[in-house]
């Protein structure tokens, strides 16, 4: 079975890899440039000394004596002893010796092959093989009296001695190079240890899978999803972020700063506070949206970034009016279902009593009732989801004890296919039952009445509700329409009639209210039938 490393240890295998080839890299250019420095500085040294010897009068005036050579030979060997050079030899212009330092060999021809440029009258720096061996020599011609070459100066040492100081420099240069690795190995497994950690203990292909669930549960939430890091560039978007920011699917935001996209951010506030904002509204383009913004924190508690989900307003109503409508259905089967066991009950209990003509008069008389308001739907307002709102909140209204009457006037035939019957409803229903619960919170009234008024004359559609309650206070009219407002008591007010504003909007109309004269409220309701030449603003 093939053997899988951890993270960590290929981390350490890796760095350590790399930094044993950087190691040896510098080593091998420090070692060529080191011995090719000392080489330079060797060959310059010994061909200074030879200028310096070729230019001392004694040297220049010994060619012209019988015997040359028992004057340079003391002041060469005194001058290489002093720079611990190998060899400094004098030769004349046929290259026989006058100094070695073995005397021995003074007499004899100088070898090496490197004179020529010599006695053409110039000093060089060469390599070659003499008589006491290989060797890196330094050669400056004597000029005598008459700017004629009359001898050559060599000053050298072997290159053996020289490879033994580079040598000694390598060793050096291997042992600070082993320390580094140590230090490096030691580096390597801490931070490997520190990735490890960083990333969760978690192993490439771990990371990998995460990072491709994440992808994809990104796309599958129908929210739009921005995360930003401290800067307030952007790291992530998903699809439904382009989209809300009216973007391509394709467009790649990552890198720009979120301003650039949302100038009225707050997301940069978050990232600066670490304090999360939850179900804040702001305008995004053309979209009303719901935003959530939250921190990103690490393990050390530091604020690394921020992200934020925001979902569009019109789908949170839609959402909203389709709970109302499932609401509506179930409230008006249960009054239905109420009133008429309730009718039941009074029909069975007179023929019990034997009033038979009573049970009869009773059952005609509902029955009358219930089917003129029927014939009357049916009739004028012959729309089946508006008709059937209306009998339903008819029947909740006999349930309740209340008054629910449609103004005989009232019709509703003629509207256009352009507009949303959904958002009638919202509105409609939604009047109605603000209406109701003002008539159900003012005990101290006999009369207790739902008026409802719809009529399609004109060019346009007209929704007037009627009730008996105690009406809106001067001082909430400006905040009635504002979501989680309300004048009554009890938990879950107040969104009623920002639903039905946001309708409104929607269908380019317009909403006013006042009192009424006798004491309730009055809401009424404008929506042109040519959506175009609507109220832009919606009220």
């Amino acid at each position: 079975m093939r053997l899988k490393l951890r993270l960590q240890t290929k981390l350490i295998l890796i760095i350590c890899t790399l930094l044993a080839l950087v190691i040896a890299s510098i080593g091998g250019i420090f070692n060529y440039v080191m011995s090719s420095v000392l080489e330079d500085q060797i060959g310059t040294r010994a061909l200074k000394v030879a200028e310096t010897i070729a230019g001392m009068p004694e040297i220049r005036q010994a060619f012209y004596q019988p015997d040359p050579s028992a004057i340079i030979q003391p002041i060469a060997e005194s001058v290489r002893e002093t720079i611990d050079a190998e060899f400094i030899v004098v030769g004349n212009r046929e290259g026989i010796r006058y100094a070695h330092p073995l005397p021995d060999r003074i007499g004899k021809e100088m070898v090496g092959g490197d004179n020529g440029p010599v006695l053409e009258g110039r000093s060089i720096i060469s390599r070659a093989i003499g008589s006491m061996g290989p060797s890196l020599r330094g050669k400056a011609p004597v000029f005598g009296n008459q700017g004629e070459v009359v001898g050559i100066i060599s000053v050298g040492f072997l290159t053996e001695d020289i490879d033994l100081i580079t040598e000694q420099y390598q060793s050096q240069i291997e042992w600070v190079s082993l320390m580094a690795l140590a230090v490096g190995i030691a580096g390597a497994t801490l931070i490997a240890h520190n990735v490890r950690r960083s990333i969760h203990g978690l192993e490439p292909e771990e990371i990998g899978a995460l990072y491709t669930e994440k992808k994809a549960i990104l796309e599958s939430i129908h929210e739009g999803i921005i995360a930003v890091d401290r800067q307030g560039m952007i790291t992530m978007a998903n699809r439904y972020a382009l989209q809300l920011l009216q973007l391509p699917e394709d467009a790649t935001i990552t890198g720009r700063h979120i301003e650039e996209l949302i100038p009225n951010t707050r997301l940069n506030e978050v990232v600066r506070t670490g304090q999360a904002e939850v179900d804040r509204e702001m305008l995004l383009g053309d979209h009303e949206v719901v935003v959530n913004r939250v921190p990103v924190v690490d393990r050390n508690s530091r604020v690394t970034g921020a992200v934020s989900s925001f979902r569009s307003k019109s789908e949170l109503y839609r959402l909203a009016e389709e709970l109302s409508q499932v609401k509506r259905f179930a409230e008006a089967l249960r009054a239905q279902t109420h009133e008429f066991s309730n009718k039941l009950y009074v029909i069975s209990g007179l023929i019990q009593l034997e009033s038979y003509q009573e049970a009869v008069e009773l059952i005609s008389r509902e029955v009358d009732v219930h089917q003129n308001f029927v014939q009357f739907i049916m009739r004028d307002i012959p729309d089946p989801m508006i008709g059937g709102l209306l009998i339903g909140k008819y029947n909740h209204a006999q349930e309740l004890k209340l008054s629910f009457e449609i103004d005989p006037q009232s019709s509703f035939r003629d509207i256009p296919d352009t507009i949303d019957r959904n958002l009638l409803v919202t509105i409609i229903g939604n009047l109605i039952d603000n209406a109701m619960d003002a008539v159900l919170a003012c005990r101290d009234k006999e009369v207790k009445s739902v008026v409802l008024f719809l009529t399609d004359l004109g060019e346009d559609l007209i929704i007037e509700c009627e009730d008996t309650g105690v009406g809106i206070p001067e001082e909430a009219r400006n905040a009635v329409f504002e979501k989680g407002f309300s004048t009554k008591e009890g938990e879950h007010r107040g969104i009623g009639l920002a639903l039905v504003l946001h309708a409104v909007r929607k269908l380019n109309g317009y909403i006013t209210f006042h009192n009424s004269p006798v004491g309730g409220t009055i809401f009424t309701v404008a929506i042109p039938k040519n959506m175009e030449g609507g109220n832009p603003d919606g009220g």
